[in-house]
């Protein structure tokens, strides 16, 4: 997978926030593992997966959204783009090895 901009984490949490609750875990597996094969298949041939883009986790969230569509851009105070930022922050951080905070509730 490309290195991961802010805009990458934006367009993750933007197509997990379209989903239900219990689906965006998985969801978050399959961006992540289809943004690695799809930069796989750039490294190696030389152009872009016709389904997954250019191996960034950005193309692959915009990819795996299909029927469903996801907003252009989410206010911070909408609970279900928070929660997409976290698990996709939080995803970042353990690949890492980094422990994510405890946050005060």
């Amino acid at each position: 997978m490309r290195p991961v901009l802010i805009g990458d984490v934006q367009a993750a949490a933007l197509a997990l926030a379209a989903l239900p609750v219990a689906a965006r875990d998985a969801a978050l597996d399959r961006m992540f593992a289809r943004a690695a094969a799809a930069d796989r298949f750039r490294k190696r041939l030389g152009r872009v997966h016709p389904a997954w883009g250019d191996g960034t986790l950005a193309a692959a969230a915009r990819a795996g959204a299909g029927s469903r569509r996801a907003a252009a851009e989410a206010f911070l105070c909408d609970p279900r783009y928070l929660d997409g930022l976290l698990r996709v922050l939080g995803r970042l951080a353990a690949r890492r090895g980094i422990a994510p905070p405890v946050l005060p509730l």
